[in-house]
């Protein structure tokens, strides 16, 4: 099913409820009634188009037209990005911490056991939050000069320098695979956990690793997949731009 304008967004979650956090990285929160995406849009003053193509590529992973999201402008797709990342570091990864600290009233479960799933989960919080910081401080901030430069038509010969020094290209390289170590710590969930005859509480830490891992895939096909092509096309307009030398 594609999401279209006219639908009214409460049935949209009902079909999918994973979208929930995703319109609150447009700051749509919950109590909107029977009001259609189009008008919520218009009240909100949101781009409805972009809008509309990150909730059907979230909502349907075959539903991914690169040249309609590269159109859109870069500033709209970092600052979604970081609202993803705020989601993570502020809600999801809080949430799973709670999860497995919850695992240590399991009366089943030894402490060394415990002990590896807690360590194990610090260890990749820590490798995400400096991924995120990586981004946030470097790769968002090069993306906003790279657009603010295009628009005055253009560039100083200094950022030129440092566009050389630093390009996207060179970001692809040091882009880490930051869902890997999720699939390892599901694996000892799955494989290792002692058994309990109640393994709820290991589900609720295993349905959280899930959702946490789908939502950045996702966030990683837009990174790789639109937006450094659309800074890549970027940087090759910049270089082909006049200098202002003074």
């Amino acid at each position: 099913m594609l999401i279209q304008k006219e639908m009214k967004l409460a049935d949209v979650l009902h079909h999918d409820h994973n979208l929930v956090p995703v319109i609150n990285r447009f700051d749509i929160h919950l109590g909107f009634g029977e009001a259609t995406i189009e008008e919520i849009c218009e009240d909100k003053k949101i781009n409805r188009e972009f809008f509309l193509t990150i909730l059907n590529a979230y909502h349907d992973h075959q539903y991914f037209p690169k040249k309609h999201l590269q159109s859109f402008p870069a500033s709209s797709l970092v600052n979604y990005l970081s609202k993803s990342h705020r989601y993570y570091l502020n809600e999801k990864v809080p949430e799973i911490e709670s999860y497995i600290d919850d695992l240590k009233e399991n009366k089943d479960l030894n402490t060394e056991t415990y002990l590896l799933l807690k360590n194990f989960f610090g260890q990749y919080k820590t490798e995400l939050t400096q991924h995120i910081e990586r981004e946030e401080n470097l790769v968002y901030p090069y993306v906003g000069q790279l657009e603010k430069y295009i628009e005055k038509g253009i560039v100083d010969r200094s950022f030129l320098e440092e566009m050389e020094a630093y390009s996207i290209t060179k970001y692809e390289e040091e882009h880490d695979d930051v869902e890997a170590k999720l699939y390892d710590l599901k694996n000892i969930i799955i494989k290792y956990l002692p058994s309990t005859g109640n393994d709820s509480s290991y589900y609720k830490v295993l349905r959280e690793l899930f959702m946490l891992e789908n939502d950045l895939n996702d966030h990683s096909r837009i990174e790789d997949h639109i937006l450094v092509p659309k800074v890549e096309a970027m940087e090759f307009t910049i270089k082909n731009m006049r200098t202002n030398d003074a």
